[in-house]
């Protein structure tokens, strides 16, 4: 009876032996589970957020390209126009100078009247046409009578000096619309900054895809050092894409306040 009794307590002490390695194998696993399910809602939130802000910067890109390209053109037609004002100024110029040959041959020759009658032509001539701007140049006073534009011709360098001979001048035509275009371009470059910075967030979306994927296959395996590695190697790429992600800049003018009324 005794002997028998001694077998019992034997086989009850292996059972409970083998049960402890059987528990606390359970137990890592339970331990291995949680961290799993709070890495895939952590991955599933990070793959939402970076979808998300994406678009912001695709939408900012389109945005950016549509003013480039309404700019663009509004630069083109200032220059058509700039072009188009040089021309005629070019034109007014030719009679103002045609003229001012008359008054200096008159001067040669004697005759006042011819003087006076250039003098008047000149002055109607720049009292419709002249602009501010070439007036200036030129030295010419909107103010003058005859007498004035005769002594103006007669004396002042600037007065048969062709304005169109300053490059500067001529250039300075074209300001307004070199500054158009040039915010356009501006404009163009923001809107493909806003594209790159939205593929690298489309690029860290697809990392999280692969971290999802990972988590979603470690209970295929059975053996636990593989579930541990498989689950390391995804919380690895996780940070790696995380860290990534926010060293990317947020869309311009990003306010998530703004989101909701704030």
């Amino acid at each position: 009876m005794a002997e028998l009794d001694m077998k019992e307590e034997v086989k009850e002490e292996t059972e409970e032996t083998a049960a402890a390695p059987e528990k606390q194998k359970r137990s890592k696993d339970d331990i291995l589970e949680i961290i799993i399910a709070i890495f895939l809602g952590v991955t599933a939130l990070a793959t939402a957020w970076a979808s998300w802000i994406g678009s912001l910067h695709g939408g900012n890109m389109s945005t950016n390209y549509t003013r480039s390209n309404n700019l663009a053109a509004d630069g083109n037609a200032r220059w058509n126009e700039a072009s188009q004002s040089l021309v005629q100024d070019m034109q007014v110029w030719n009679l103002i100078s045609d003229y001012q040959v008359e008054i200096l041959y008159g001067s040669d020759t004697g005759d006042t009247d011819k003087m006076n009658e250039s003098a008047y032509k000149i002055k109607f001539i720049c009292y419709d046409n002249l602009t501010e701007a070439m007036a200036e140049k030129i030295g010419y006073n909107f103010e003058f009578e005859a007498e004035d534009i005769i002594n103006w011709v007669m004396n002042e360098p600037l007065a048969t000096t062709s304005p169109f001979s300053d490059e500067d001048y001529v250039n300075s035509y074209y300001d307004d619309a070199r500054a158009v275009i040039a915010e356009s371009e501006a404009v163009l470059a923001e809107g493909q900054e806003d594209n790159k910075k939205g593929d690298t967030f489309n690029l860290v979306t697809v990392i999280y895809s692969v971290v999802l994927f990972m988590l979603g296959i470690v209970g295929t395996f059975r053996r636990l050092p593989n579930r541990v590695l498989i689950t390391v190697v995804a919380i690895v790429g996780f940070l790696f894409a995380t860290i990534y992600m926010f060293t990317i800049p947020f869309p311009t003018g990003f306010n998530f306040l703004s989101f909701f009324g704030g």
